[in-house]
């Protein structure tokens, strides 16, 4: 077997088309606590980045004359994206939420403890934790 050319050590961001730039970008600042980063360095790029210790979302308008805009009718979305968070914080996100009115979905996949919500586009986050460590066994089930 041919051993691996490099090592992927966490996801840097996802892009996602979002209605109103601004408005997404206030919903992430405020419901998850990401920054906005615009370097000026980027120019008039049309989209932009909010981010957590390195890991982001990329907001691209839906429509205009942006490069990474929807061609007119296309619809892509994506399943989810997750954040991860420490055991410890997991349950101050429930509260953080309930503090915002804003509804959420559990769930309890053995290792993980997940939360799940949507943003004002309707693209589905989840917000999870580890709870149980993946043993050599575990991970090599197929």
């Amino acid at each position: 077997m041919k051993a691996k050319a490099f090592d992927i050590r966490t996801l840097d961001h996802v892009a996602i088309h979002v209605s109103e730039l601004e408005k997404s970008a206030a919903w992430y600042q405020r419901v998850l606590g990401l920054e906005r980063i615009q370097p000026t360095e980027w120019g008039p790029f049309p989209a932009l980045m909010v981010a957590a210790d390195g890991t982001g979302v990329a907001l691209f308008p839906t429509h205009g004359d942006s490069p990474g805009r929807l061609p007119e009718g296309e619809v892509i979305r994506a399943n989810h994206y997750a954040f991860r968070v420490d055991r410890e914080d997991f349950e101050s996100v429930k509260d953080h939420l309930k503090a915002l009115d804003i509804k959420y979905d559990s769930q309890d996949h053995h290792f993980f403890h997940s939360i799940y919500i949507y943003d004002p586009d309707d693209h589905r986050v989840e917000i999870t934790t580890q709870v149980r460590a993946f043993t050599e066994e575990k991970r090599a089930r197929r």
